[in-house]
């Protein structure tokens, strides 16, 4: 039991890691992105005018879900926040049938759960020096 906040900690600073980078690399190309992402879902059952916004917040919910992950801040939220994320990739993956991409936006999804449902050990974060 000694070592479920080291656990904890590990965990939580991967999956910030990977939610930190893919924000990170995105944001100075935004419109590049947006315009990737749109190019991706023309042949969807999405349209267009929900594609777009969630092109453009997507690198900014990552950035920023990772950055409080990173610092271990409202991480109960960001925990969260990241799993509604997934899922919605999750979603639009299936939709232009993208499987590849799968295994992957599960295995995110994953580490928010077990870190959700383990989210006492979060010992070593800002969340907890603020109790």
């Amino acid at each position: 039991m000694i070592n479920n906040p080291t656990a904890f900690l590990l965990l939580r600073l991967a999956i910030a890691a990977s939610m930190f980078t893919h924000g990170l690399v995105r944001l100075p190309k935004l419109d590049k992105f947006s315009a990737w992402m749109i190019g991706n879902f023309e042949k969807s059952m999405i349209p267009k005018f929900m594609v777009l916004p969630f092109s453009y917040a997507l690198p900014i919910a990552e950035f920023l879900i990772g950055l409080l992950l990173i610092l271990g801040i409202f991480t109960k939220p960001a925990l969260i926040a990241g799993s509604v994320v997934m899922i919605m990739l999750l979603s639009g993956t299936g939709m232009i049938e993208n499987w590849e991409a799968i295994p992957s936006q599960l295995i995110h999804i994953a580490f928010f759960a077990i870190l959700l449902s383990n989210i006492e050990y979060n010992s070593y974060s800002i969340d907890n020096f603020l109790k």
